[in-house]
């Protein structure tokens, strides 16, 4: 079965290393540069794509835009990964495959789930995220939403696992 990685601002921030955003997670789940780009590197050689969501371009964009200290290499480093994104170069899945969803009748059925959600905390790029995630799962691959965030975590699809027959004794 494909599979699809949905990297999440807090992951990208990580893997980018922008500053002030080094790690992400919970303390009990936390992610550093050194496990974001094992695990990113591992998928690449499984043949794993790697989805772009533009709620994590612009979350990302607007983090690197604010951090402090040197950010030229940081920019060209996340400009290369949207234009890879834009292309569709492998390991990247072309950004035109989600652009479906922000169009018009999409985009309010995320925002009429979105205002439920947004009660519990839910940020609205959050929503973007699972709404991506869903989109890939329709096509019967096999979806990770790859983020530090425990609760967008929660909304990942989750595939029922094989019916594998018992044996008879």
């Amino acid at each position: 079965m494909r599979k699809v990685l949905i990297l999440d601002t807090s992951i990208l921030c990580v893997w980018l290393r922008v500053p002030g955003k080094e790690t992400c997670g919970p303390d009990h789940a936390r992610w550093t540069y050194e496990l974001v780009k094992e695990k990113i590197d591992s998928e690449i050689e499984a043949g794993t794509t790697l989805i772009l969501p533009l709620a994590s371009i612009i979350e990302t964009g607007n983090h690197i835009a604010q951090s402090h200290g040197d950010r030229h290499e940081i920019v060209n480093s996340f400009v290369e990964h949207i234009e890879n994104t834009l292309d569709g170069k492998s390991p990247w899945t072309a950004f035109t495959e989600q652009s479906g969803l922000i169009e018009n009748e999409s985009f309010k059925q995320i925002l009429l789930t979105w205002k439920d959600t947004a009660l519990t905390g839910q940020s609205l790029g959050d929503a973007l995220i699972v709404a991506v995630a869903r989109y890939y799962d329709k096509y019967n691959v096999q979806v990770e939403i790859f983020t530090g965030d425990e609760g967008l975590k929660a909304f990942e699809p989750i595939k029922p696992a094989a019916y594998i027959p018992r044996r008879r004794r």
